[in-house]
């Protein structure tokens, strides 16, 4: 499915946010060659966090293609995680084509394995594996060199990718003119003749319109309602934004960077811009027999998130309440079965009502299962330290990550 060159987006501002809308195809040459202006005095740079195992599939072997054609990028931070040393020197050849300044953090090595342990005997390190970690450690290389002052960040399971996205990601902070610090990127999820983003679908959206319902806490919750889609693995930022995110180290990180934006920020320095015609990347599986895996530890992880952010603005939970959100939450959430089933038919997609009812009857639990989690560990930390805390700690701490890194690469490269 792809818009045609006549189709015109809708150029509607609802919410708190300002929307930066695709209002027709603007060529990729022209702001390609505005954002090279724009780098003169915000040079720009880029962060992929990646699993080993996305080197071996055909996702990202065509973002990095997409990547050798872009011209403005001053430099490329590429996480990589679960990945031995053999395959350390695979990805430093996997990603030795991109003509951009770049490096790979090996998590695994070594190296930057004895700086998280000097982090963990303080209790600074991150407590859990996984994508936050990653970015987290890629956001202090990228404070450590120095090199860019609007950074971007997109996954690298994006089957649909071409570089108009991350020109469209990354221009609104790159802008000088522009007052932006943080820019969160959205798009409509179909795959095939299907609509894609279960957990957008049927549970953050609901979740959101429930707790609106029985929270105190509007301001936050219209503002998170604002964003046309929370949970796109795909902003950028201001680099001086780094130093004091907290970032979560779970499936809560991007409902948490959203959380501590609106904690740092007025409305009006964040912004979301319309990115891709289509987008499609990989699924994971609803994994109802498992909580641990899937899209049941994702809904858990966000219904926490948003659990914890409330209770720091005065919201006091109890089993009862939480009961009271898990059957205002199914009725909404039903309701919107609804609404994408009429939406789904009148575009001609395909629609499993039954599987929709299967998902929203797991998330419906699984609201039990983050409440129960929530009220048991009340002094659970699920953020990352800011790395002005961790500078404040080890001063040269910075360094250190260069230098881990640099070795890491002038060893195994050759």
């Amino acid at each position: 499915i792809q818009r045609r060159e006549t189709d015109m987006g809708d150029f509607h501002q609802n919410g708190l946010i300002t929307t930066l809308h695709n209002l027709g195809q603007r060529p990729i040459e022209c702001m390609e060659k505005e954002l090279e202006t724009f780098k003169k005095d915000r040079p720009m740079g880029l962060v992929l966090p990646s699993l080993f195992s996305e080197l071996q599939g055909p996702a990202l072997s065509k973002i990095v293609d997409e990547l050798t054609s872009v011209p403005y990028l001053n430099e490329i931070v590429i996480g990589l995680d679960r990945a031995d040393e053999s395959e350390y020197r695979h990805a430093l050849d996997y990603f030795s084509r991109l003509p951009q300044h770049h490096r790979v953090l090996w998590n695994d090595g070594p190296r930057l394995l004895a700086i998280d342990k000097q982090l963990k005997d303080i209790g600074l390190a991150p407590t859990h594996l996984g994508k936050g970690r990653n970015v987290w450690y890629c956001y202090g290389y990228t404070l450590a060199s120095g090199r860019s002052k609007a950074v971007a960040l997109h996954d690298c399971d994006i089957l649909t990718y071409d570089r108009r996205l991350l020109a469209r990601l990354i221009c609104p902070v790159a802008n000088p003119n522009f007052s932006y610090v943080f820019c969160k990127g959205y798009y409509a999820r179909v795959a095939g003749n299907r609509i894609g983003g279960r957990v957008m679908r049927l549970f953050v959206t609901p979740l959101i319109r429930t707790l609106k319902k029985v929270s105190e806490q509007n301001e936050f919750l219209d503002y998170l309602d604002s964003f046309r889609y929370p949970l796109a693995g795909e902003f950028s930022l201001r680099s001086d934004v780094i130093n004091d995110l907290r970032i979560p180290s779970d499936w809560g990180l991007e409902v948490g960077v959203l959380s501590e934006m609106k904690r740092n920020y007025a409305n009006n320095r964040l912004c979301q811009a319309d990115i891709a015609d289509i987008y499609d990347h990989k699924h994971q599986e609803l994994s109802a027999d498992d909580a641990e895996k899937g899209l049941s530890k994702m809904t858990i992880d966000i219904a926490k998130a948003l659990f914890r952010k409330l209770a720091t603005n005065g919201d006091v939970f109890s089993t009862e309440k939480f009961r009271t959100i898990k059957a205002t939450y199914y009725r909404i959430a039903l309701d919107f079965i609804d609404t994408y089933h009429n939406d789904a038919i009148i575009n001609g997609l395909e629609y499993d009502r039954h599987q929709e009812e299967q998902s929203v009857e797991l998330f419906a639990s699984n609201i039990m299962s983050a409440g129960d989690h929530f009220l048991e560990n009340p002094m659970d930390k699920p953020f990352i330290p800011s790395w002005n805390r961790v500078i404040s700690a080890i001063p040269d701490i910075l360094e250190q990550i260069k230098e881990a890194v640099e070795l890491d690469n002038e060893e195994f490269a050759r």
